[in-house]
């Protein structure tokens, strides 16, 4: 038989497999529709779709027993997920998305009282700088305080750094967008340059202690090595720079942004001191209350799935079947358990989405714990 024969019986074969998926789900939108009469009656059948895939492994045989599965199990998958969307329960993250949609504004602000970590000078304070142009920024002490201004209504905005580009997650910031009542608004990637910071007449042999945040060391790591100093942890790289200039010492330094220079009185020594050349940090803009903006494209959820076989995959699966792309998922180990994980996800969707709001609600049925932590907009540079 020649290729071209067998490419047309394919094409053939799979124009049947075509038909009889459009049949399948036909059928399921009039299961949707007596499961809409019937709420009582679940959405999910796990020991139907055990039965379903157990025949069709048997039928299949050893060969192709297991591709079958994988097939047979998408194709459930995306049934589930047409139920889903046209079966919206009355749950949680229904109620959290329709106050969202009920106080999504078309403009993002440029000014209020925005919470940052740190003091005059820090990255953070530029991420304000850059989303809220014309906006009071209020220094705090430590993630948590931003949070807490931002939950007791003391500042309307908080800004909060997530990840590093080559340090990776910030941990702490993650627990902390779990706490009541907030809501991701807006995130910017800002590229970091860290230079090294010392009195006007210092030289580097002279330098014995070097203030800087945990972050900002590890991501010039390999710098720090080859100078052989005390590296002092600070809140942040604007701290490090202020306690530097107090010292007026030739033997302290820090390690921050070249803006720090001029407002602490310092001189940049050497700027070429980063271990990776793209160094950019995300942050987070959060507020009170459920809120987003229009034009909203980067989605953040928190979920505990089931410590079980095929847990994570199912919930990737009914995300994958809405063609839905997943930009990150990381893993948390959650406190107190012994290894036992929170999962980190980042989805480029939007809430007006088709089928989105099925999938939230399907989510937190089927996961031990969910958090939809907002619907935003990232900004570059």
């Amino acid at each position: 038989m020649e290729l071209s024969e067998i490419r047309s019986q394919l094409d053939n074969v799979d124009a049947q497999l075509l038909d009889l998926f459009l049949q399948r789900m036909s059928l399921i939108d009039k299961v949707a529709d007596i499961k809409k009469r019937d709420p009582a009656k679940p959405l999910y059948d796990p020991a139907r779709e055990r039965e379903i895939l157990m025949k069709i492994r048997e039928k299949a045989g050893n060969e192709y027993g297991d591709s079958a599965h994988q097939l047979f199990r998408m194709v459930l998958e995306l049934s589930r997920a047409r139920q889903a969307a046209q079966l919206i329960p009355a749950t949680s993250v229904a109620a959290r998305v329709a106050a969202m949609c009920a106080h999504e504004q078309s403009v993002f602000p440029q000014s209020g009282r925005v919470a940052v970590s740190g003091v005059e000078g820090s990255h953070a304070g530029a991420a304000a700088d850059r989303l809220f142009p014309k906006g009071n920024i209020i220094f705090m002490d430590g993630f948590a305080a931003v949070v807490h201004a931002v939950q007791a209504g003391l500042c309307q905005f908080g800004i909060l750094p997530v990840e590093n580009s080559v340090q990776g997650s910030v941990r702490q910031v993650y627990d902390l967008l779990r706490e009541p009542d907030i809501c991701i608004v807006r995130s910017v990637r800002l590229l970091i340059r860290h230079v090294l910071l010392t009195q006007k007449d210092a030289q580097l042999s002279d330098l014995k202690t070097v203030y800087t945040h945990e972050q900002a060391a590890g991501q010039c790591s390999r710098f720090l090595q080859s100078i052989g100093v005390d590296v002092i942890p600070c809140v942040s790289t604007a701290h490090a720079a202020q306690r530097a200039a107090e010292a007026q010492d030739k033997s302290v330094a820090a390690i921050a942004g070249e803006a720090c220079a001029k407002l602490y009185g310092l001189s940049v020594l050497t700027d070429d001191i980063q271990n990776e050349s793209n160094n950019d940090t995300r942050f987070l803009c959060i507020t009170k209350g459920a809120s987003c903006y229009a034009g909203a494209d980067r989605m953040s959820i928190l979920v505990n799935c089931a410590n079980s076989p095929g847990a994570l995959y199912q919930m990737i699966a009914k995300i994958s079947a809405l063609g839905i792309n997943m930009c990150k998922l990381e893993s948390m180990p959650i406190p107190g358990t012994n290894f036992s994980y929170r999962f980190y996800m980042d989805l480029e969707c939007n809430l007006h989405q088709d089928g989105v709001l099925g999938l939230l609600c399907e989510m937190e049925r089927s996961c031990d714990s969910f958090t939809l932590l907002g619907n935003y907009t990232e900004m570059i540079g």
